[in-house]
């Protein structure tokens, strides 16, 4: 048995296998797919503090390297259920069954997708579903944002800020997004709304050159050049598969607050599946290491020798 079992080796799991190991305990890391999480596809990482830029793929391995160099362990096994054996939680994958004191949840939330032609082709090559991440880039240059909520209208005024002009498709003739939100885009010149309106296709060569765009009421199609394309219609989490045993918010993300304590004794939650308002890579990190420092609190609490 292991004392702690971290689902995800993204950011927040690798982060809260770091933390969890310097204090003095045994760790496993389950991870369906690759570790680095969605930040192994970012071509440059220019936000994370004291690293100038570093790309995702070299950030992941990094991290990845720091926490098994310290003795954590990483499987690649899909966890499919946590079950409780008196206060011992049973991690089930595929492959068996990993036993622990103390389970942190790490496992993300994946970005929606348009689904048009260019989508994949085009990710990491003018394709982004992060304008914090990576909106510096385009710094000058004509782009657009895809959505309707709060968080398609905040990145497009954050946008604002650097580029030329800011495209806003939406596909209705209204926003979702709260009132004063929604004044604020209206009233930058910079930021041109496409009402009624959906994207076709991404087009380019090598990198984003356009999008093809249809009116979901006229029919009529057109194209628009511009360099970068910011996806913005939601997340996706993955938890139905814990909501037995945790409480889950309206959205489908974990509950739980800044000591990432869910709402099951010795569970905790770690980066983009927990309810939160911010999701970065920074605050993935930060997630991870009080993770494990309120798992390690648990364990000498609920474990006395």
């Amino acid at each position: 048995m292991k004392d702690i079992v971290i689902i995800g080796a993204g950011p927040a799991g690798l982060s809260a296998a770091i933390y969890a190991v310097r204090a003095g305990h045994t760790v496993t890391v389950l991870e369906e797919f690759a570790y680095g999480g969605q930040i192994i596809n970012t071509p440059e990482v220019e936000n994370y503090p004291a690293v100038s830029t570093i790309s995702g793929f070299e950030f992941s391995q990094n991290l990845y390297d720091q926490a098994t160099a310290l003795g954590a362990e990483v499987l690649y096994e899909k966890a499919e259920a946590i079950q409780e054996d008196g206060n011992v939680k049973v991690v089930v994958t595929g492959a068996g069954k990993h036993r622990a004191k103390a389970v942190i949840i790490a496992n993300g939330a994946r970005h929606r997708k348009l689904g048009v032609p260019g989508e994949d082709a085009f990710s990491g090559k003018g394709v982004s579903y992060c304008a914090t991440c990576d909106g510096a880039f385009y710094k000058g240059k004509d782009v657009c944002i895809v959505g309707g909520g709060n968080t398609a209208l905040e990145d497009a005024l954050f946008l604002a800020n650097n580029c030329k002009t800011v495209y806003l498709i939406h596909r209705r003739d209204a926003f979702r997004a709260s009132k004063v939100t929604v004044d604020s885009v209206l009233a930058r010149e910079n930021i041109q709304v496409v009402y009624d309106s959906v994207v076709d296709a991404i087009l380019g060569d090598g990198t984003v050159t356009g999008i093809a765009v249809s009116n979901v009421k006229t029919g009529r199609r057109s194209e628009l050049s511009i360099s970068g394309v910011f996806i913005a219609v939601g997340l996706q989490p993955e938890n139905e598969r814990f909501a037995g045993l945790v409480a889950l918010s309206d959205g489908g993300y974990i509950a739980a607050g800044e000591d990432c304590k869910t709402s099951q004794a010795g569970i905790f939650v770690a980066g983009d599946t927990r309810s939160k308002a911010v999701r970065q890579l920074v605050t993935a990190a930060s997630d991870g290491a009080v993770a494990a420092i309120e798992a390690s609190n648990y364990i000498n609490q609920s474990f006395i020798e």
